[in-house]
């Protein structure tokens, strides 16, 4: 019988047709919950750096709908401080933010020191197909259906960006014409 951990890492697997990633665990500030950690694909898809969480969905909270979050972010980068930070934001976020879309979180300081991205928002995850992000089961057996989890998209943002989506809303914002991968492209508000 495959635990909850194992059930999720086997449907990565299947996403990245077998691409061995890198684990980097974050140890848990909260008592009796474990950490997350932070699977790091490199060059998945094509020349992109793609980090997926585990832990996330291990937090309660209230607005909790669909399905408990897992995070992934995928950027035209080789840097790794990018899933680190993730998995800090994950960690630090998982239980207090609902990451639903269009929610913001602010970093508080540059991301990487080579990009001026200080930001992020959530919306789908943009390498996977919807299929492939809603309805992860990983329900122990006989209770299929109880424990499900969805990918949502973590997307780096410019400060400028993080508040134009907070006054204006996702759509207004989404609509802009932009690379979403790109961590060195001028704010585009």
């Amino acid at each position: 019988m495959l635990s909850r951990v194992e059930k999720y890492l086997a449907h990565l697997d299947r996403l990245s047709g077998g691409v061995e990633p890198r684990f980097f665990p974050v140890k848990s500030t909260r008592p009796g919950l474990p950490g997350v950690t932070t699977v790091v694909y490199d060059g998945l898809p094509d020349d992109l750096l793609t980090a997926i969480t585990y832990g996330v969905s291990l937090a309660d909270h209230a607005d909790r709908r669909g399905g408990a979050p897992e995070l992934c972010l995928s950027v035209r980068s080789t840097d790794v401080i990018w899933a680190h930070a993730l998995g800090h934001l994950a960690e630090s976020l998982r239980g207090t933010c609902s990451f639903t879309y269009g929610d913001t979180v602010s970093f508080g300081e540059r991301i990487t020191p080579d990009s001026d991205m200080t930001a992020f928002v959530v919306f789908a995850a943009a390498v996977l197909d919807r299929e492939d992000c809603t309805g992860i089961d990983v329900s122990v057996p006989g209770h299929e259906g109880h424990d499900v989890i969805t990918i949502q998209g973590l997307h780096p943002i410019h400060e400028v960006e993080r508040q134009f989506i907070q006054e204006h809303g996702l759509e207004a914002f989404w609509l802009r014409d932009r690379d979403l991968y790109d961590v060195h492209r001028p704010p585009v508000v």
